[in-house]
């Protein structure tokens, strides 16, 4: 009896529920702000040669170059706004919610949960995350890609809440959600990749005896993880993007489904523009990854050392 007592008590002391939803988001900002013109660049030639062979952009260095020729240094922060509020949004629910489940699954004597079950908490937090910063991840789509179309074709949406407000306004409030279950699609696939192989590589790095748990353990751990999810999720991505991008021609949607942008992009562009700008979609997911963990693991150490063992 006592013995479980002792067992109880010894369950390590974790922070509140809302500092991990506010951990979680404020980790993701700080990424997004170093990683946006690389989102942007991703996006853009997910975009490029829509309907045809011929690609606009022909590696991510020319889609810089061309960015920064035609509308300067600020252009390639365009839909930093956005990319902040799918961060406040997207990433608040998806590590929060991970965070929660992944310590109630845990034993009390702080075993983790096993790979399969971190999978499936991890596909549960990102499903919620998406289908809560949808909105967020239209604006930043269409802002991101606006540079790249004819003066008279661009939407000029000035931020974020602007972008948001037009949208409702001009098109409805359930376009807001346009793209939704590709974009949650793609969430089970990022964070079942993810979230599950960053836990994973992490606890496989420590127990190798060659690292400790430090920067330098969470940066590699990071990066094999990053480079799992960009494999995974890449065709479900430019689903997403295209979805959320697309016009009405002749008052029809260029799109029916996700499934109709799959056979299109296959038929006119080839199969393997499904992993279209594979360099800079990795170039943009690894550093965020690192930099959200990173930033996620030494807010909750310091967090620890100030708040919990104080």
């Amino acid at each position: 009896m006592a013995a479980a007592a002792d067992t109880a008590k010894a369950k390590p002391k974790t922070s509140p529920k809302s500092i991990k939803f506010l951990f979680g988001g404020l980790a993701g900002m700080g990424a997004t702000v170093f990683v946006q013109p690389l989102d942007l660049v991703k996006n853009r030639m997910q975009l490029s040669g829509q309907g045809s062979k011929a690609r606009e952009y022909k590696t991510s260095f020319h889609a810089v170059t061309s960015i920064l020729r035609n509308e300067g240094l600020g252009g390639i922060y365009t839909g930093l706004s956005a990319g902040l509020l799918r961060q406040a949004t997207y990433t608040t629910t998806r590590l929060g919610i991970y965070t929660v489940l992944f310590e109630r699954m845990s034993k009390d004597d702080g075993t983790p949960p096993n790979f399969f079950m971190k999978a499936l908490i991890g596909m549960t937090a990102g499903a919620t995350g998406a289908f809560v910063g949808t909105p967020a991840e239209v604006a930043l789509i269409r802002m991101t890609a606006d540079g790249r179309l004819p003066p008279d074709q661009r939407r000029g949406y000035t931020n974020v809440f602007n972008a948001l407000i037009r949208i409702t306004r001009e098109e409805g409030v359930t376009t807001l959600w346009r793209g939704c279950i590709p974009t949650m699609a793609r969430a089970v696939v990022v964070n079942a990749a993810q979230l599950a192989s960053y836990s994973q590589s992490k606890q496989a790095l420590l127990d190798s005896g060659y690292f400790r748990d430090d920067i330098l353990c969470h940066f590699c751990a990071s990066m094999i993880s990053g480079l799992v999810t960009t494999a995974a999720s890449m065709p479900v991505d430019i689903v997403k993007t295209r979805i959320q991008n697309m016009r009405m021609i002749d008052g029809k949607p260029e799109y029916k489904n996700g499934l109709d942008v799959l056979a299109k992009v296959i038929r006119k562009e080839g199969f393997f523009s499904l992993w279209k700008g594979f360099t800079p979609y990795y170039a943009r997911l690894g550093p965020h990854t690192v930099l959200t963990f990173i930033f996620l693991e030494q807010m909750n150490k310091f967090y620890k050392i100030y708040f919990l063992d104080s």
